[in-house]
């Protein structure tokens, strides 16, 4: 049995988008599991499982800053099409987990690393109790650097991973590069409580035509209007804290990714100025060097977020990741 060629695969698109999401998507969404768990310092960190699709296989699905798993439900119903279980995970300080900060829209965190060690609790508790034969994992941005580190520390629990345009580095010009961690340091002592980083500001919801996440216009109003429907899923900019936090964590994945020892697909968007993709290349070099596999899969032409882009980018980014697990189901068997 050989992996399936990218045509066989049905995703949703932008022409029948409404249409899906009224219909099959939300008769989905009606079906699913949430709960919560004790996370570092007693916070509440929400979950959610779609679940009897299958009993062998599960996709982990590790969100971007400022997500919520309510933003994926387009991505989780591909994904439980192709008959897949589906998990996912809500950071602390943002999405329906409890947030840290006095300001609710502030996205703060203590330490980076209570982003992983959540992680490893709702491993440990609520998905790896389920008995599934394999596991993969599908992290994007900020998710990315969780799951990196994630695979670092636990390297014999995924079969394989997808890291969608993950933040090893965040894109700054480069006169910024060596001041932006030190000054980020600096203010966060000078503020009385945790506050936005220097330029940052609650939730705004930029216009389509000024955002740099997506050029798919359907697919972005939509997460804005949930936005809206919701607003208790709003986060604006980072504070002080989790830029340093976030800048030093991105480069613990890169210095530790030799540890990784699962096959890695990692996806890029050439346009994406979002994080740093010169980053993605010492990623990918380190683990290759130390034995491990590791491929860079660009995707000419899409930003940011690729699991949220225009059909054209979208589409060969999903039946990659797909393509990725399958190889792994194809050894086992």
């Amino acid at each position: 049995m050989t992996a399936q060629p990218p045509h066989f695969y049905d995703f949703s698109l932008e022409p029948h988008f409404a249409t899906t999401m009224q219909g099959p998507v939300a008769a989905m969404w009606q079906q699913r599991e949430e709960g919560k768990f004790t996370g570092v310092d007693q916070r509440q960190i929400g979950w959610l499982g779609l679940t009897g699709h299958n009993s062998d296989k599960v996709i982990v699905v590790i969100n971007g800053r400022i997500e919520s798993y309510w933003k994926y439900q387009e991505v989780f119903y591909d994904l439980v099409r192709q008959g897949y279980d589906v998990f996912a995970i809500d950071h602390r300080g943002q999405g329906v987990s409890e947030r840290i900060a006095n300001d609710t829209e502030l996205g703060h965190v203590e330490e980076f690393d209570h982003y992983v060690e959540d992680f490893t609790t709702f491993m440990n508790d609520v998905v790896l109790p389920r008995g599934y034969q394999q596991h993969f994992m599908l992290a994007h941005s900020m998710g990315g650097t969780v799951g990196s580190l994630y695979l670092e520390q636990h390297p014999q629990v995924f079969t394989n991973a997808v890291l969608s345009a993950p933040m090893h580095g965040i894109n700054l010009t480069q006169w910024m590069k060596p001041i932006a961690s030190p000054l980020a340091r600096v203010v966060e002592q000078l503020q009385r409580q945790p506050d936005y980083a220097p330029g940052q500001v609650p939730y705004y919801p930029k216009p389509f035509a000024d955002n740099k996440l997506s050029q798919s216009e359907i697919r972005y109003q939509w997460f804005r209007e949930l936005y809206e429907q919701k607003p208790e899923l709003k986060i604006g900019g980072p504070s002080a804290r989790w830029v340093w936090q976030g800048m030093a964590a991105a480069k613990r994945c890169v210095q530790h990714a030799y540890q990784i020892q699962v096959p890695v697909l990692l996806l890029q968007g050439s346009d994406d100025t979002i994080v740093d993709n010169s980053a993605h290349d010492v990623f990918h070099r380190a683990i290759n060097q130390a034995g491990g596999q590791c491929e860079i899969k660009v995707i000419h032409g899409a930003r940011h977020e690729l699991l949220f882009e225009q059909d054209k980018f979208r589409t060969p980014v999903l039946a990659a990741a797909l393509n990725h697990f399958k190889k792994a189901e194809t050894i086992q068997e």
